[in-house]
């Protein structure tokens, strides 16, 4: 895991997960890109479960693995930003 040089509880500098469950907390827009993402990761669990996918089931999982990615993305950036600001 990669620390970074942010403070936290004892002066010890803060991960990312630790700024990430901050973040649920405080921050909204977080919040609802990680349920959104765990529903997205939920969901093409639940196809990859099926042994053969339809062109058209194939389809809509490359749609909702790039609707996860752009989620995750995002998440990063707000720790970026967060990280930024402290």
């Amino acid at each position: 895991m990669i620390i970074f040089p942010l403070k936290g509880r004892g002066g010890l500098a803060l991960k990312d997960d630790e700024i990430a469950d901050t973040l649920m907390e405080q921050n909204q827009e977080y919040k609802k890109l990680h349920e959104e993402h765990k529903k997205l990761k939920e969901t093409l669990a639940e196809m990859d479960r099926n042994k053969y996918l339809t062109s058209e089931e194939e389809m809509e999982r490359k749609k909702l693995q790039k609707q996860k990615l752009h989620k995750k993305d995002s998440m990063a950036e707000i720790i970026r930003e967060y990280k930024k600001k402290a």
